[in-house]
């Protein structure tokens, strides 16, 4: 079955470029980002797992733990992080799991039927503190992930997890929010004293409430 939003994050534990790894331990109680490769020694994901390293400092501010995953073999990671750090100009900093049975994949259905039966399809699955999932997005092999769009959802997770507010379109950190609709008028001023917009009557903005 298709993992939905919502599910909790199947546990695994396997073999990495940092050891063995029981994924929910691995998490503690920081968010996670686990993003699939087809395989190593392609130029795509040669390029991406280069852009999450030097953004893994991004990722420690928001309490995220990066994780990725091929269905190539650990030796083969190994060398191959060491063509990502040459041609990207970075160090990998985080984990790759070496899923040659394909259980992982398999588990997070990784594997798409249209798709070369070897190659997992380049999913990205972040997940909550709570082990739920809270987001899914699958590329397709020719189109590179935008690690900065990652950062932004996790920032409107994250704000939106803990107060009563959804985040527009294209929102950035730091920008106005949408109050949720459920929060009656008279209610807004004691949970965002801030101030608020009333647009419409559905439609209603607030200040960041986090900074």
């Amino acid at each position: 079955m298709s993992l939905r939003l919502g599910d909790s994050a199947p546990n695994f534990t396997a073999d990495s470029t940092a050891g063995k790894i029981n994924f929910h331990e691995y998490l503690g109680d920081s968010w996670g980002i686990l993003f699939s490769h087809p395989a190593d020694y392609t130029p795509v994901c040669t390029t991406e797992l280069g852009a999450a390293a030097k953004l893994k400092d991004e990722f420690d501010k928001r309490n995220v733990k990066m994780l990725a995953l091929s269905v190539d073999g650990l030796e083969s990671h190994k060398s191959w992080i060491n063509d990502i750090n040459e041609t990207q100009h970075t160090t990998v900093n985080f984990p790759i799991i070496a899923d040659e049975d394909r259980k992982v994949s398999g588990l997070y259905d990784m594997i798409h039927p249209n798709s070369n039966e070897n190659f997992t399809v380049r999913s990205v699955f972040i997940i909550g503190n709570d082990k739920k999932i809270k987001l899914i997005i699958t590329y397709p092999a020719s189109t590179g992930r935008n690690f900065d769009e990652l950062l932004r959802v996790i920032d409107s997770l994250q704000l939106t997890a803990n107060y009563s507010v959804a985040t527009p379109a294209n929102w950035k950190h730091g920008e106005d929010v949408v109050i949720a609709p459920a929060i009656k008028n008279e209610d807004i001023p004691a949970k965002f004293p801030k101030g608020h917009k009333e647009i419409k009557p559905y439609l209603r903005t607030t200040p960041q409430p986090n900074l």
